[in-house]
């Protein structure tokens, strides 16, 4: 009974009058009951945030007629550097590549118009060229970067695509659809090289000079801004081209060499039996450009490299050449045959191809096109284009890039070129026989000017002592006296040359640069928002139809509504986009 009325006096409600709970708090003097006291974790050592983790670094991709690099903005170098060649684009399980005889197989002749179509991504004249191809070539390389050097999965982020600064549209939107379609791509940023070449240059201003592989662009920047551009087909592809002729050549042995002395007939049907990957190793290896020619016949730059050569082969070998073999050694030069065999070749010929190339080197002005222009008076030209003031800055900011820059000799033949065109004809833009009788007479007149401007000497006359001395002062004409020194203009330009670092301008000077991939990083890591942005949605809704034609738009916000808090429909929300450059 005992426990049963226990049992239902624990389940009788509380009485109304039970005591609070207010002897339980703590007195004021009393100290602190114990708790788990809060962690402030340094974010140095915990994970990002949700506001770092939904912004993704952008994406740096670099696309052009031979090469793709991609990498994080913000780093100094890209992180893959990939081609696309035939052997880049073989087939899951094709492994011939490592077979023993792999590299001696039988070669297919090549033509020359045909030469190095299988390496080329792209080409500017899209007649024969297949844009599905070129999306499956773009896709497989991306993919391979994402994979193999990026390490990234394929989230939304933000593209910054660095292309040449003369795109076919068909081509420029067969790259931005597969960009947008299989990689998840918000957002892409179109940037031209120029700029961000002279931005790795550490320059605002420059003469940026694109040796590339099918042809070689001249564009003027002036504050990061493009002022003038122009183009020649004399780049990296007509240099390949002339080595494979000249490994042609001593391959065929002595008929070659004559026939090549007595050949007159079209070039385009030429056949070469020189693999194009061999004429490519044997360029980026040995090729070199001269400067000038002595007495000898032998280049000046090519003496050191021969004789360097020469050090090199005695000690290896131990024995001595004759005077003939020390200025001009002999280069031998592997030939993928059946059977194996070397080709023994001068090795001043190898200075050939960049010259004739490049250079046209035994060919008159009238015999070429204005797309066949050499390089230096492509450069010439370029800077005849300009202004006086811009000029100046340009000239001394040449910027040499591209895959030609690095042909030892280059860019001294360029700069010793242009002094020398300038020595001759000056910056005049007109040129002829017409032009020189003019030059003639006008330097004719100014001499005849400063001749009689001279005043006459004075006479030696016998005077008497008795006589006072005549005044000898002969009055100058005010043209030839010297200008009044200003003394506040003279505290001015004090003051300037102590706040400003002086400025070189008016000279011939070659400065070197990064190249595209390091400038479009270092500007993207600086959160500038670019001219040409191309928005998913928009595109694939018009394609480059939607874009507007203007190229010269401003990125600056303006406010712009039909009323209080109606906002006009496309300015800021990514539906109005334009192609600036590229239009």
């Amino acid at each position: 009974m005992t426990a049963a009325a226990g049992y239902h006096e624990r389940n009788k409600p509380s009485p109304a009058n039970r005591p609070g709970l207010s002897h339980l708090k703590q007195s004021p003097g009393a100290p602190p009951s114990p708790h788990t006291p809060q962690r402030n974790i340094s974010s140095a050592f915990s994970s990002p945030s949700g506001s770092y983790r939904s912004e993704e670094q952008p994406l740096v991709f670099e696309f052009g007629a031979r090469y793709f690099r991609a990498g994080f903005a913000g780093e100094g170098r890209p992180r893959c550097t990939l081609g696309f060649g035939p052997e880049e684009s073989r087939r899951v399980g094709d492994y011939r590549r490592w077979q023993a005889d792999y590299e001696d197989r039988p070669r297919k002749e090549e033509r020359a118009q045909q030469w190095g179509e299988e390496y080329e991504l792209w080409r500017m004249d899209l007649r024969d060229l297949d844009l599905g191809l070129v999306a499956d070539k773009v896709e497989r390389a991306v993919r391979e970067a994402y994979i193999n050097s990026l390490l990234t999965d394929l989230k939304p982020r933000r593209l910054i695509l660095v292309l040449p600064p003369v795109m076919p549209h068909p081509l420029l939107s067969t790259l931005l659809s597969t960009l947008f379609n299989n990689f998840r791509s918000s957002s892409i940023s179109l940037v031209p090289t120029p700029v961000p070449i002279t931005i790795a240059a550490g320059v605002r201003s420059g003469l940026v000079v694109d040796v590339g592989w099918n042809e070689t662009s001249v564009t003027a920047v002036y504050e990061c801004r493009e002022v003038h551009h122009c183009r020649s087909t004399r780049a990296m592809k007509l240099v390949t081209l002339e080595m494979g002729r000249l490994l042609d050549r001593y391959q065929k042995g002595f008929r070659g060499l004559e026939k090549h002395s007595k050949d007159t007939g079209s070039q385009d049907e030429e056949v070469l039996n020189v693999a194009f990957d061999q004429a490519e190793e044997a360029t980026i290896r040995i090729a070199w450009c001269g400067t000038s020619i002595d007495a000898n016949g032998i280049p000046p730059q090519s003496q050191d490299l021969a004789q360097g050569l020469i050090a090199l082969s005695i000690a290896e070998r131990g024995d001595f050449e004759s005077d003939e073999a020390k200025l001009d050694p002999l280069i031998s030069i592997p030939v993928s045959s059946s059977p194996y065999r070397t080709l023994d070749i001068p090795f001043s010929k190898f200075g050939e191809p960049a010259e004739s190339a490049l250079f046209a080197k035994g060919q008159t002005d009238h015999d070429l096109d204005d797309q066949e222009r050499p390089l230096h008076k492509l450069i010439f030209r370029a800077l005849l284009s300009l202004p006086p003031d811009v000029r100046g800055i340009c000239m001394a900011r040449i910027i040499v890039t591209g895959g030609g820059s690095n042909i030892p000799g280059l860019k001294t033949r360029i700069l010793r070129d242009l002094e020398a065109l300038v020595q001759t004809r000056g910056w005049d833009s007109i040129i002829g026989k017409a032009a020189d009788e003019r030059r003639r007479r006008l330097e004719e007149i100014t001499s005849n000017r400063q001749r009689a401007s001279k005043p006459p000497p004075p006479q030696k006359t016998t005077e008497s002592i008795d006589d006072p001395p005549e005044s000898t002062v002969t009055t100058n004409q005010a043209a030839f006296e010297d200008q009044t020194p200003d003394p506040i203009a003279q505290k001015l330009r004090q003051k300037e040359a102590e706040s400003s670092k002086p400025s070189v301008s008016g000279v011939f000077r070659i400065v070197d640069s990064l190249g595209a991939w390091a400038g479009a990083s270092l500007v993207t890591g600086l959160r500038i928002q670019g001219v040409v942005e191309v928005e998913k949605d928009a595109f694939l809704q018009h394609g480059l139809a939607g874009a507007k034609k203007d190229a010269g738009v401003s990125v600056v916000a303006q406010r712009q509504s039909f009323g209080a808090g109606i906002t006009r429909p496309g300015v800021g929300d990514g539906a109005t986009w334009t192609l600036g450059q590229f239009a």
